[in-house]
């Protein structure tokens, strides 16, 4: 007594191949998942950030007289451009300061100058 086991394999070859195919033009799928990048950076400044922040000191939301905490100018948040190609989706911008606000780290600000100047008027008096 012989047996044989036989697989008809031509569905799942058929199959394979129309993958393959999708996968070669990714670049919809890339520029779809560049929009939905993008549109979780603007998510994040609507909403102010994510998770919640801390808020403002009292004394700080005076100064900046309740504006929103993630935008002073609207600089970043008007520079978030999306890329995408056949292989990559990006979402970025070319503001110098933003790695800082995402990443965090130390800024270097140069000290400042002790010297105090006054104005000698012609009667010898300051001020």
């Amino acid at each position: 007594m012989s047996y044989a086991i036989k697989y008809d394999i031509g569905d799942f070859e058929r199959s394979l191949g129309e993958l393959i195919k999708k996968l070669e033009n990714r670049a919809p799928l890339m520029r779809e998942m560049a929009a939905a990048m993008g549109d979780a950076v603007e998510e994040n400044f609507a909403q102010q950030g994510r998770p919640a922040w801390m808020g403002w000191s009292p004394a700080y939301a005076r100064q900046r007289r309740g504006g929103k905490i993630l935008q002073k100018s609207g600089r970043l948040a008007a520079s978030i451009t999306q890329y995408s190609t056949n292989d990559e989706a990006t979402v970025g911008t070319n503001v110098k300061y933003a790695r800082i606000h995402q990443e965090g780290g130390e800024i270097s600000i140069p000290a400042r100058s002790q010297k105090a100047y006054y104005r000698q008027n012609k009667d010898g008096s300051v001020g």
